[in-house]
């Protein structure tokens, strides 16, 4: 096994974390523990989300960048007489990738039940239906109990969180990172080493490095949080599609992992802002700092919150490119990482009140 070192193990910890939208408490308790030696204080608004402020100069504009601690995942909504468990998604899944994984229901004393989301075996099924796509509504957990009674005295409730059942692990290739809730812990994490770059630098401004809850149900904790914060400039650190596989086409994405972090130009939440694009752009090839553009049709990250907040925000998002993304597991470089952290770094250190005004009113 490959010895982690400490971004590795962050890594780790962040992902193993459970914790889908409304249940961010163990991701959350995570960010917290990185960011504490580094943030001059931390609190949290009335949703859940994380805030650490690193002050710079506290006359500077005050610059906001935000990952999200929520997974997707399911919660449990009954159970039937014999045990067996029904759910509900939180955030977005395809059913195709979701038969036969193995979950963890959280109880509400916080003890950890392994279950196994059912599927018929293929031997009974008829041909018809074998090629059928099961619908997610007629799925359900099996924990291994041979009644509702069991399941209630192993301590589970309706409410209770349902996560993937994965563990980190570096690939054959060292640069490649396999995990569940990439979406979007490696979003807090460059929050975190963001703060942590600059730990001993001088900045021009006011730093933010935020968690935000909700993210997969509508962008909700960014919102909260940056109306907390009342940002000059905003982030949105996430995961994007990574089209490098078999079966996506170039009109579909033409981003490789492991060529530098995203710039999305566009997405169903957001237009990024020009001027702060033109900005990043810019200072991503005066340092030869790889990057590619990317656009999504569909989808948005919390910068589709952050931008209308107040009066505005210029904002936009830079993101992972990650593959298989909203499934139990999925891949990103290391690399890509790297060179997120290396470029939001940068910029920051350029963003002083005059270089903030021509942004965002030139």
């Amino acid at each position: 096994m490959t010895k982690l070192d400490e971004t590795l193990q962050m890594f780790k910890e962040l992902t193993d974390a459970n914790g889908i939208a409304g249940n961010e408490r163990q991701p959350r308790e995570v960010m917290r523990r990185y960011l504490a030696p580094v943030a001059d204080e931390i609190e949290m608004d009335g949703l859940g989300s994380i805030i650490a402020k690193k002050v710079g100069d506290e006359k500077g504009p005050k610059i906001l960048v935000a990952g999200h601690l929520d997974e997707v995942g399911f919660m449990v909504t009954q159970i039937d007489e014999k045990g067996f468990i029904k759910f509900q998604t939180v955030g977005g899944w395809w059913s195709q990738v979701m038969l036969a994984q193995r979950v963890t229901i959280t109880t509400r004393k916080g003890q950890e039940i392994i279950g196994v989301i059912g599927s018929k075996p293929p031997h009974i099924l008829p041909a018809a239906e074998r090629n059928k796509v099961v619908d997610i509504k007629d799925m359900f957990i099996d924990i291994g109990v041979a009644s509702k009674e069991e399941a209630q005295q192993a301590g589970i409730a309706p409410g209770d969180m349902v996560t993937p059942y994965f563990e980190f692990n570096v690939m054959a290739n060292e640069k490649y990172l396999l995990a569940k809730a990439w979406d979007n812990r490696i979003g807090c994490a460059i929050a975190i080493d963001v703060m942590r770059a600059l730990k001993d630098e001088k900045h021009p401004n006011i730093l933010y490095s935020v968690g935000n809850v909700q993210e997969e149900v509508g962008l909700r904790g960014a919102k909260t949080a940056t109306h907390k914060i009342n940002p000059d400039i905003g982030f949105a650190v996430d995961v994007g599609v990574a089209g490098d596989t078999p079966g996506i086409s170039a009109k579909e994405s033409t981003s490789e992992i492991g060529k530098g972090p995203q710039i999305i130009v566009y997405d169903a939440s957001l237009v990024s802002h020009k001027g702060l694009r033109d900005f990043v752009v810019d200072t991503a090839e005066e340092l030869n700092i790889p990057f590619q553009y990317d656009a999504m049709a569909g989808g948005g990250t919390d910068a589709g919150s952050i931008h209308i907040t107040h009066n505005g925000v210029p904002a936009m998002a830079i993101t992972v490119a990650t593959r298989y993304i909203h499934s139990h597991s999925s891949i990103l470089h290391r690399d890509d990482y790297d060179n997120a952290v290396k470029l939001i770094v940068e910029v920051i250190k350029k963003l002083d009140r005059d270089t903030v005004n021509k942004i965002t009113f030139d």
